[in-house]
């Protein structure tokens, strides 16, 4: 149904519009709810909402929390989503499944899964949520267990929908076209929300890790399709191609006979509207060597469109190829509709860990601004292989540090430079797509690379304002030492080499190698692919604070947190915490100038992407937050204070004096006889 149906006479010139017009087919959440991981299916994370301003946004306070510790959960990586008067939510490893009040956090029902060996073997236990359908009638909570299996929910009461699957689940195990004896237990699961649209379940599966190990084997990363009513298979996207599939030629020696990964452990997207899903895909096995599959290696690190209740390809692009860095794209991609020189663009942006930010119309792939392939660095690593090229945008510029120049190194002070310049002997360097070199104990020490492995933009996103063509991203300036060294033993079953054996990233007396900011929020105007702005994400770490006043430098301008921050949007501000490496504030900003308008205490780190809502009149503010010494992480509801009602925590305006951070609401009951 076109997006303003809810709101405009219900006309065929209306939907006429809504199908041609950009900047009306994708409107964030609607009617006050956030019935999606991302506010809406195109990954929004917007809300056009704005009872909390920039007048009165320093006076939130902590409306009510909920505790995860007596449902086995420290921190969570949980987004809550909001339907219908219900939040609902996972929380602890097993992804218990809650439902409670968005007014009070007054549980209502809860629902967790016993999976025994499934559970103890999964890859992956993280948990970032559920998704939700409804046809008017019928509402479910859909989501997959650590163990790998979807279950459907009633959204009113949790109790499984029994004739969805076999009793309310499916055995995602039993559907996965698997190539071989391999086993999947304790190989393949999922990490993040599936998405829902037109009637449709698409499943993201999250793997094993490479990282550094040589293995060269695993499950392949399927993306699987269920009817939303029945549980029933609906079709399989086979990620890395099977033999007389288009793109197993890009796997050469037959390696997509026995390569795995390409998952989908990131969040993702879907249109509505054009009845289109947005995948984006991961590095196959293993994440920093891949000898053992030469090759371009189709479709990992890719954006791939499929046709939603089809699983057609509708069209393709392969950000990376043959990745060895770890350069997946965890980022879900955004749809936003923008005018580029006057013409209407229905877009998608997908970023990633290269802090590159690729757009491309979303109807049928073609870049927005060119993407050339442009040559890169090749390896001297032996029996590795490199692509000649990389695809890089000409537009929009990177959001974080692509490649290590001497320029990208630590400027606090000339002699600063001089050590650095002197600490980087031994290692290599160079532009982006420089690749892991072999690690020898007389020589070199392998090759700095930024981003590294937990740098650029990562799961916590970016968000999206459809009224701007703003898009905005959370990133970290950390570099790796990418070096490989020769598997010991050999074992032909196994790769070559092992990846992940550089030395550690230099230290300047106590100071990062690069220079700041070391994590940072970026706004990009995507109507003209130009960076808006770009601020430091917080103040200065006390550790960066004590070696810059050893050295005398006390002028230093922030140089931000090196932490990944999950990001909101509203009709005025933009809302984000530090991360979980940064202070525990909530910071408010201001959407158009990154100017920082407040900053509310919160009793413990972001550990989660916020999310916002109206529920009885009054517009919340809710993250998970953990760590600072407290025992158990929870969810923290922020809203305006009730007039005449009690005093709470209060934030601090830009050069106000600070408020104590608040405690935390009593935790919420749960129901009696919840569990099902």
């Amino acid at each position: 149904m076109p997006r303003l149906l809810r709101y405009l006479a219900c006309t065929s010139l209306m939907a006429l519009l809504l199908s041609t017009s950009p900047g009306i087919a994708q409107q964030g959440a609607r009617g006050g709810e956030w019935r999606s991981y991302a506010g809406d299916a195109g990954s929004s994370r917007y809300a056009p909402l704005d009872q909390i301003n920039r007048d009165n946004v320093r006076t939130l306070q902590v409306a009510w929390s909920w505790r995860f510790d007596n449902f086995g959960g420290g921190t969570s990586e949980t987004t809550p989503i909001m339907a219908n008067g219900m939040l609902y939510f996972t929380v602890g490893p097993r992804r218990n499944v809650i439902a409670v009040n968005p007014g009070t956090g007054e549980t209502l029902w809860t629902w967790r899964p016993d999976e025994g060996a499934r559970f103890d073997q999964a890859p992956r236990k993280v948990g970032r949520g559920v998704a939700y359908w409804t046809d008017g009638t019928d509402a479910r909570i859909i989501t997959v267990t650590p163990g790998f299996q979807l279950v459907a929910l009633n959204a009113k009461t949790g109790a499984p929908i029994r004739e969805f699957g076999m009793d309310g689940s499916v055995d995602l195990f039993t559907q996965l076209d698997l190539v071989g004896n391999i086993d999947p237990m304790g190989k393949i699961g999922n990490s993040s929300p599936p998405v829902v649209s037109n009637n449709v379940i698409v499943i993201g599966p999250a793997l094993t890790q490479g990282g550094t190990s040589p293995n060269k084997e695993n499950v392949k990363g399927d993306v699987m399709a269920f009817d939303v009513r029945s549980g029933k298979k609906l079709w399989v996207f086979h990620t890395i191609p099977r033999q007389g599939e288009p793109g197993y030629e890009t796997w050469l020696n037959g390696s997509a006979e026995y390569s795995g990964n390409a998952g989908l452990w990131g969040p993702f997207s879907a249109d509505d509207e054009l009845g289109y899903v947005y995948l984006a895909t991961e590095s196959p096995t293993n994440d920093g060597y891949g000898g053992h599959r030469p090759g371009a290696n189709l479709y990992s690190d890719s954006l791939v469109c499929l046709d939603i209740k089809t699983g057609k390809m509708v069209w393709y692009k392969q950000l990376i190829h043959h990745d060895i860095w770890d350069y997946d794209m965890p980022v879900h991609p955004i749809l936003i509709d923008i005018r580029v020189d006057g013409r209407p663009i229905k877009a998608v942006v997908q970023m990633g860990k290269m802090a590159l930010a690729y757009v491309f119309d979303r109807t049928n792939g073609r870049p927005v601004w060119p993407i050339p392939d442009v040559p890169v660095p090749q390896t001297d690593v032996p029996t590795e292989w490199t692509s000649p090229t990389q695809p890089i945008p000409s537009k929009p510029p990177a959001f974080d540090i692509v490649g290590v120049r001497e320029d990208d190194l630590i400027n606090f002070s000339a002699a600063l430079r001089e050590e650095a310049l002197k600490a980087t002997e031994g290692y290599r360097m160079g532009a982006a797509f420089a690749p892991p070199s072999l690690v020898v104990a007389s020589g070199n020490k392998g090759t700095i690379v930024a981003p590294g492995f937990g740098g650029g933009a990562n799961w916590q996103s970016g968000a999206s304002d459809p009224e701007t063509g703003f898009v905005y991203v959370g990133s970290v300036t950390r570099p790796f030492v990418a070096g490989v060294v020769k598997t010991d033993p050999p074992d032909p079953n196994r790769a070559a080499y092992t990846a992940g054996r550089g030395g550690p990233v230099p230290n300047i007396q106590g100071l990062p190698l690069l220079k700041p900011p070391y994590g940072r929020i970026t706004a990009y105007d995507m109507n003209k692919g130009e960076i808006a702005w770009q601020v430091p994400n917080g103040d200065t770490p006390p550790n960066v604070k004590d070696a810059l006043a050893k050295l005398g430098l006390t002028n230093v301008p922030p140089t931000g947190f090196p932490a990944q921050v999950g990001l909101v949007v509203t009709k005025t501000l933009l809302f984000g915490g530090e991360g979980s490496g940064g202070r525990p504030l909530l910071h408010a900003y201001d959407k158009k100038t990154g100017e920082n308008l407040a900053e509310v205490p919160m009793p413990g780190n972001q550990t989660a992407v916020p999310m916002t809502y109206m529920y009885e009149n009054r517009q919340f503010i809710l993250t998970a937050v953990g760590g600072q010494g407290q025992p158990a992480g929870q969810l923290v509801a922020f809203a305006l204070p009730v007039p005449g009602g009690a005093g709470g925590g209060r934030g601090r305006g830009r050069g106000g004096a600070p408020a104590p951070a608040p405690g935390g609401a009593p935790a919420a009951t749960p129901a009696p006889g919840g569990d099902r």
